[in-house]
């Protein structure tokens, strides 16, 4: 069989596979809960491979690797250390209190999470709007995705983008939250075996050990803080930024909702293992950076450098064709994964969360169909969007994220973590200001890291909301004990 015909055969099983798990997953889809977060009846460990391959995504496979290329073991620390520190944060402190909660009130999203969290519909919509910042993350998966099947296929770049977005719309259309945990769990193993098998196979590059030959591509570039780059250059542009932005990512809707999908908190422990340990292999990807400048790999952008790479590395064997052939369709699969939760969230949100309370259809007569349609709508823009993408369609991405999960932070975490009934205007004055922060700094001051920027706001918003929930007491008055007067005595 040519590479080839190969080439197509495996592509043509990946696709019938993706359609009929999702076939299966439209048949236990009968409303909008169903497809919003299923019928509770998944097993946790499915979960954890869904969430796992969620995170990861195409930012994982096809991006942040460029990141690493271009500044070094400083990106990597970022991505790899810091923010894989900030992930198992994140689910060991929330989980358990948000999924208590939200099984409580019956929340199919966070914006409704929020509703009941503080009785304010304002503010669940102030969430559900900002929470359509994640279609910048959709902009740069599907830009990542056209890039790998330009190279895989041989097509155009505009042609490749309409491929995908009928791809994947019109398989999570069919089955929502089970077609995309059934079609993840395939795509997870995909991704689990081709991580694996792409840090095992550049290894060799480090025959000298790895600092020395991190060291010959140049001093800097082996240094934890790389005085040459903008973005990666001190403690807090490393590790700090790196930790608190992905704590704070982890709220995004896509993600932090799956913990819903738990049947129980006997569950959390199995959910929390599996993701943790199947990100740790994901994140393993990151080294193809490193990987692509010590074969000598010239790339015109940045976003290119594992295609580049993986067409270098195997293209000049026979064999080499077979296996570019598996690795660029897991790649694919990569950012499938991320896509289609982030499209489920979405278009639930939107109907969940500003449809039903503008519109007063409380009843959820038609959430199923409306949430389809959005879905469509969420298509026709996040493609118009990619169409001319902007020339760091990474940076572009988290720019809008980084905004929505600094907005997130104090009301999800405080919400968990303190029991009491909280003044929403403390909690609404964290959230506007962390918004607001991020994109002052990040798009005016001259932060040109996303994350750092994002995380001043974080953590300014964290300290005013601590600040003011001890301030205000000291300013409430006293209550005064009634003063009962008995009669006297005869």
């Amino acid at each position: 069989m040519s590479p080839e015909l190969f080439k197509y055969l495996v592509t043509g099983v990946y696709v019938i596979a993706t359609f009929v798990l999702s076939w299966i997953g439209m048949r236990r889809t009968n409303d909008l809960r169903g497809f919003s977060i299923g019928n509770k009846d998944m097993n946790p460990y499915l979960i954890g491979v869904t969430l796992a391959a969620s995170i990861a995504s195409t930012a994982t496979f096809v991006i942040n690797p460029g990141f690493v290329y271009i500044h070094g073991l400083s990106a990597f620390l970022h991505y790899g250390v810091a923010a894989s520190s900030g992930i198992l944060a994140a689910f060991l402190i929330l989980t358990r209190g948000f999924l208590r909660l939200g099984d409580q009130h019956g929340a199919l999203t966070i914006p409704e999470w929020i509703y009941h969290r503080y009785q304010h519909r304002g503010f669940s919509l102030f969430f559900a709007f900002i929470n359509l910042l994640s279609i910048t993350f959709v902009v740069l998966i599907l830009v990542g995705c056209s890039l790998l099947m330009m190279s895989l296929f041989g097509i155009e770049r505009e042609t490749a983008l309409i491929l995908i977005l009928l791809f994947v719309f019109s398989y999570v259309l069919m089955g929502g939250t089970y077609a995309h945990a059934y079609t993840n769990t395939l795509q997870g193993v995909m991704m689990l075996g081709i991580s694996l098998f792409l840090f095992i196979n550049g290894f060799k590059y480090f025959d000298d050990g790895i600092l020395t030959s991190l060291e010959q591509l140049g001093a800097n570039y082996a240094k934890v803080y790389n005085p040459d780059s903008n973005l990666y250059y001190d403690f807090f542009s490393v590790f700090g930024s790196g930790f608190i932005i992905t704590f704070a990512l982890m709220l995004q809707p896509h993600i932090l909702t799956k913990t819903l999908y738990l049947r129980h908190e006997g569950d959390i422990n199995k959910f929390i293992i599996t993701t943790v340990v199947v990100g740790f292999c994901f994140a393993l990807m990151l080294m193809l950076g490193f990987y692509a400048q010590m074969a000598g790999v010239d790339v015109s952008s940045q976003d290119r450098v594992v295609t580049e790479y993986l067409l270098v590395e195997f293209s000049g064997s026979h064999w080499g064709q077979y296996i570019l052939t598996f690795v660029f369709i897991t790649l694919l699969a990569a950012g499938m994964s991320t896509l289609d939760g982030i499209l489920v969230s979405l278009s639930a949100m939107v109907v969940n969360d500003i449809y039903q309370p503008l519109f007063g259809d409380s009843n959820g007569r038609h959430g199923l169909l409306l949430s389809r349609i959005v879905l469509v709508l969420v298509g026709i823009i996040a493609g118009l969007l990619a169409w001319k993408p902007p020339e760091l369609v990474g940076l572009f991405a988290q720019k809008g994220v980084y905004g929505l999960a600094a907005a997130s932070l104090v009301p999800l975490l405080f919400g968990v973590m303190i029991k009491r009934q909280l003044p929403l205007w403390v909690i609404a004055m964290c959230a506007f200001s962390a918004l607001a922060i991020h994109l002052v700094f990040n798009l005016f001051m001259g932060v040109a890291n996303p994350a750092v920027s994002a995380s001043y706001a974080i953590l300014i918003s964290f300290t005013m909301g601590l600040v003011s929930l001890w301030v205000l007491p000291l300013f409430a008055k006293p209550k005064v004990p009634k003063v009962i007067n008995e009669p006297e005595s005869p």
